[in-house]
């Protein structure tokens, strides 16, 4: 089971996006838009956020580019949720540095294959540690490791 955070000003497709994860077995939840998810991402890391990328306020691509530059959400999982149509936007997203990338309207198995194929990955890879602490652990094996210096 997955926590997964919805960001979508449709209330319509963010509550049937929801049902569709909670009916698979997933812990789902929405909010309207891009600045009530960053607030809630302060609260709470979810295991994927599912970001529509037209939005009014902050975009989703704005919203995505802010957790790239977070030390504490910079490798968050992201599936952009987008009505919009266009290899442009697509690349877009993934420049950006989303996982996936969803058009609206979409099937209810595409939603759960492009969900699983995101989490599954990532489900064998160790917990998320934060930049700081990234760093700090990095640094600290570097300071431990014996000095191996060349003579010349």
């Amino acid at each position: 089971m997955a926590h997964i955070l919805i960001v979508d000003d449709d209330e319509i497709i963010a509550e049937m996006a929801s049902q569709i994860l909670m009916d698979a077995g997933h812990a789902s939840g929405w909010v309207p838009d891009g600045e009530r998810a960053l607030e809630l991402l302060n609260w709470r890391r979810p295991d994927l956020l599912l970001l529509d990328q037209d939005m009014p306020g902050l975009t989703g691509a704005q919203v995505l580019r802010s957790l790239r530059s977070s030390a504490e959400n910079y490798d968050l999982p992201v599936i952009m949720f987008t009505g919009i149509s266009g290899i442009e936007d697509e690349n877009a997203a993934f420049h950006n540095g989303a996982q996936a990338y969803l058009r609206k309207p979409f099937e209810p198995e595409t939603l759960l294959r492009q969900v699983d194929e995101v989490l599954t990955p990532r489900s064998e890879r160790p917990r998320h540690l934060s930049l700081m602490d990234h760093l700090e652990q990095a640094t600290g094996r570097w300071r431990d490791a014996p000095s191996k210096r060349a003579v010349f």
